[in-house]
């Protein structure tokens, strides 16, 4: 099976395109951050304390996650059962934010992701895939761009959205986020050795999806 990791920064676009790719790949798309949604989900129900890290610990030692894909769209298993309605609620989210500092559970799912990829042809993105979740993937990208780019990039989607919106303030949260992923203790944002650098700021979406592709094919060559 062929691993496709693609990391970098936020607003790097890097969703959007593994997307992308993936379809015209025929790869599995694993949103990994659907993942940690998914264990939070495991959490609520049992309605386990998010500040408890003992229990936390244990908990998470019982949680299967599975991706699957229906008509095209991707479904999240949790032991068997489809929680990918449940993925977006707002409860989840504020679950998943509390417990996905634990090593625990980002220990956990870094092996559910693993087994991810021993199973299918996939595409990963993130900010520690190359580097700690899969270290021998077949392809690494590191997408990046200026934050300038990434903001302007934010400001045009809000403003397109009928939202307010100030550059300075996008650009700043951005420059922020940076510095947190950056020098986080557990699995920081960085660029694995073996990964090719992309820099998308003066770049479209299918120019960047063109420049992975032909990276693949100069694999294969």
């Amino acid at each position: 099976m062929k691993s496709i990791a693609i990391d970098g920064p936020a607003g790097a676009g890097k969703s959007t395109i593994a997307k992308l790719l993936s379809k015209e790949l025929g790869y599995i798309y694993v949103d990994t951050g659907a993942m940690y949604r998914a264990m939070a989900v495991y959490f609520t129900k049992n309605n386990i304390d998010p500040y408890d890290e003992e229990a936390i610990k244990l908990a998470a030692d019982k949680v299967n996650i599975d991706i699957e894909y229906s008509n095209g769209i991707q479904q999240v298993i949790l032991n068997n059962e489809n929680v990918t309605h449940l993925l977006r609620a707002e409860e989840t989210g504020k679950m998943a934010s509390k417990v996905s500092k634990y090593s625990a559970v980002r220990t956990k799912l870094v092996d559910l992701q693993r087994e991810l990829a021993k199973k299918n042809n996939c595409i990963m993105d993130g900010r520690d895939i190359g580097s700690v979740v899969l270290p021998d993937a077949y392809l690494k990208v590191f997408l990046t761009a200026t934050s300038d780019a990434r903001a302007k990039r934010r400001y045009d989607e809000l403003i397109s959205k009928g939202q307010e919106a100030n550059y300075d303030t996008i650009k700043k949260d951005i420059e922020d986020r940076d510095y947190e992923d950056s020098h986080r203790k557990i699995s920081p944002l960085v660029q694995a050795e073996d990964a090719v650098l992309v820099d998308t700021s003066d770049l479209n979406i299918e120019e960047v999806v063109s420049k992975i592709k032909e990276l693949i094919r100069q694999k294969e060559m």
